[in-house]
C-alpha cells in the first residue's frame, strides 16, 4: 500500500471518475457504442496532428498511401500539374460519372468519381516542377515538411534535384517515399498499373475458375493492389516517423507495387519451393477447406428488377461447413446423407474430385431456391451462411449504418456523397479517422499555401498563374 500511496491518484490503476466506474459496469456491446460513438469523430483529437506531408502522386496506389495520413490528422499538400491535375481525375466508370469543377478555366470538364477516396482531406496546389521560378517554393515546402511521397519514373526527381539525396541536405529529418512499379533491379524502368501488378506477381494466375470449369485467369475487379500497396506504404511511413523520433533522422522508403502483390498469394510460393507444385485456380471454393465456398442458387432475390446486376447476380451464397459435424448436418439438410458416409473426414473432402462432387450437389439442391431461402434454411440448421451482397445491399445494411461504415456526408465542393472509405478502416476510440472533404479542384489552395504559408505576394502568384507555372 505504501507504494501506491506515493503515486498521485490520477496515475494509479483503476477507474478515476464516476463515469469510468459506470463504463466498467457496461455490457461490452454498449461500451463499444459509447467509446467509438460514430458520427462524433470531429470532437476528438487526431493522431497525426502536427505532421505535414507533401504528395506528388497520381492515380490510386501512392495517393492512398498519403490519404491514410490525412485521415489521421496530418496536413497533406497535394501537388498537381497546372490545369490538368492528377490523371486519375480523367478516369471514371464508363466516362460519364463526372463531378464539377476540375479547374476554374475548364468549367465543362469534370473530375471522374473514380478519383474519390484516394486523396481525402488534402490541400491542393499546382506546380510545374520544370520551371525554375518555383524551385525555391518547392524547397521551402520541403524545409517545413516531414516527408514527401512521389511515384514518378525512377530517377526523374533525381534529375530535377528533388530526390532524397538532395532533399535530405535541406532537411535531415525528411522522410522520402518513392512508390514505383518494379523497384530497382532489371525491370526498374517498367511502369505498372494494378492489373500489371496482379499479373506479374502471379496473383491473377490463381484467381478465377479452373479451365476445366470454363474459367480463366482473372484480375480482381477493383484496383485492390493499388489500395493494398498504399496501406503498406503508410505502415512504413509510420515506422519511419517512430525511427525519426528515436534518432532525429529521416529515411528513404522504396516500394514496389508488383512486389507487394506477391504477398497476397499466400502459400503459393512456399508450396512451389517445398514440393515443386504450381498452385491452380479453383474459383469460389477454398482448396484447403471443404465445404467453405460460394455457391449459386437457381432463383434471384430480385426477379422483377430491371437492373440485370440485381436481377441475375443476386443468387450467390457463401457456405461454411468444413467441420465434420457441420458437414454431416449440411448433408442432412440437402437430403444427401450418403455424401457424409462417402466423405466423413475433412482430409477426404478437400480432394479435388470430392469438392467437385460436393459443390455440384449443393448447387443442385439450391437450383429451385432463392439466395434468401438457402441462407435461411442453412442458418436455421446451425450452418454458417451469408448472401453475397452487392453495393446496394451494403448501402442499405443496418449493421454498416450503425457502425458508421457507410454514411452520407456533405463535401464542401461537390455536395452530398455516400462515404464508405475512412470510417471503414478500423475504429479508434481516442483518435478516430475522419473525412473533412474528399476532393478539391486543381489548384484550389494555391493562395493558402503560396501566399499564407510561404509568404509570396499575391502579385507573384498571379504572375505564376498567368504563365501556367502554377
Amino acid at each position: 500500500m505504501e507504494k501506491f500511496d506515493r503515486i498521485p491518484i490520477e496515475d494509479q490503476p483503476g477507474p478515476k471518475s464516476q463515469e469510468e466506474m459506470d463504463e466498467m459496469k457496461m455490457p461490452f456491446e454498449e461500451y463499444c457504442r459509447k467509446v467509438f460513438d460514430p458520427g462524433n469523430e470531429f470532437v476528438k483529437p487526431t493522431a497525426l496532428k502536427g505532421i505535414r506531408w507533401l504528395s506528388t502522386t497520381m492515380y490510386i496506389f501512392t495517393p492512398h498511401a498519403v490519404t491514410n495520413l490525412a485521415e489521421l490528422g496530418a496536413e497533406v499538400i497535394k501537388i498537381e500539374m497546372p490545369r490538368m491535375g492528377d490523371p486519375m481525375r480523367h478516369t471514371s466508370p464508363f466516362n460519364e460519372a463526372y463531378v464539377y469543377p476540375l479547374h476554374d478555366t475548364r468549367p465543362m470538364t469534370g473530375t471522374g468519381v473514380a478519383c474519390f477516396n484516394a486523396n481525402v482531406n488534402e490541400y491542393y496546389i499546382s506546380m510545374d516542377y520544370h520551371r525554375e521560378e518555383v524551385k525555391e517554393a518547392f524547397y521551402s515546402l520541403v524545409k517545413m515538411s516531414d516527408g514527401l511521397t512521389e511515384c514518378y519514373r525512377p530517377g526523374t526527381f533525381d534529375r530535377w534535384k528533388q530526390s532524397y539525396r538532395f532533399l535530405q541536405e535541406l532537411n535531415p529529418r525528411f522522410i522520402y517515399v518513392w512508390g514505383g512499379g518494379f523497384g530497382y533491379g532489371p525491370k526498374v524502368w517498367g511502369g505498372s498499373y494494378d492489373i500489371l501488378g496482379q499479373a506479374h506477381a502471379g496473383l491473377a494466375s490463381i484467381t478465377g475458375f479452373h479451365e476445366d470449369f470454363g474459367g480463366h485467369a482473372t484480375k480482381s475487379t477493383d484496383w485492390n493492389i493499388d489500395w493494398y500497396s498504399g496501406t503498406q506504404i503508410t505502415v512504413a511511413v509510420l515506422a519511419a516517423l517512430l525511427w525519426r523520433r528515436k534518432t532525429g533522422l529521416g529515411t528513404m522508403i522504396e516500394f514496389s507495387q508488383v512486389q507487394a502483390a506477391t504477398r497476397c498469394i499466400g502459400y503459393t510460393v512456399p508450396l512451389y519451393g517445398r514440393f515443386g507444385i504450381v498452385r491452380q485456380r479453383w474459383g469460389n471454393w477454398d482448396t484447403q477447406l471443404c465445404v467453405h465456398g460460394i455457391i449459386i442458387c437457381g432463383k434471384s432475390d430480385y426477379p422483377n428488377e430491371k437492373n440485370p446486376q440485381l436481377r441475375e447476380e443476386a443468387r450467390y451464397v457463401m457456405v461454411s461447413a468444413f467441420n465434420d459435424p457441420d458437414f454431416k448436418e449440411l448433408c442432412n439438410v440437402i437430403k444427401r446423407p450418403d455424401l457424409y458416409q462417402k466423405y466423413q473426414n475433412h482430409k477426404t473432402r478437400v480432394e479435388a474430385e470430392a469438392q467437385v462432387e460436393i459443390y455440384h450437389e449443393l448447387e443442385k439442391w439450391a437450383a429451385d431456391k432463392t439466395r434468401s431461402e438457402v441462407t435461411r434454411i442453412l442458418k436455421e440448421a446451425g450452418i454458417l451462411a451469408m448472401p453475397v451482397y452487392n453495393d446496394k445491399e451494403v448501402y442499405e445494411s443496418p449493421h454498416f449504418r450503425e457502425r458508421g461504415t457507410v454514411r452520407w456526408q456533405a463535401d464542401p465542393t461537390y455536395g452530398d456523397f455516400v462515404v464508405h472509405s475512412t470510417y471503414s478502416c478500423g475504429l479508434m476510440s481516442k483518435t478516430p479517422r475522419r473525412k473533412m472533404w474528399d476532393l478539391r479542384p486543381v489548384g484550389a489552395d494555391n493562395v493558402k499555401i503560396y501566399h499564407e504559408l510561404l509568404g509570396y505576394p499575391m502579385s507573384t502568384i498571379k504572375d505564376w498563374y498567368d504563365k501556367t507555372i502554377i
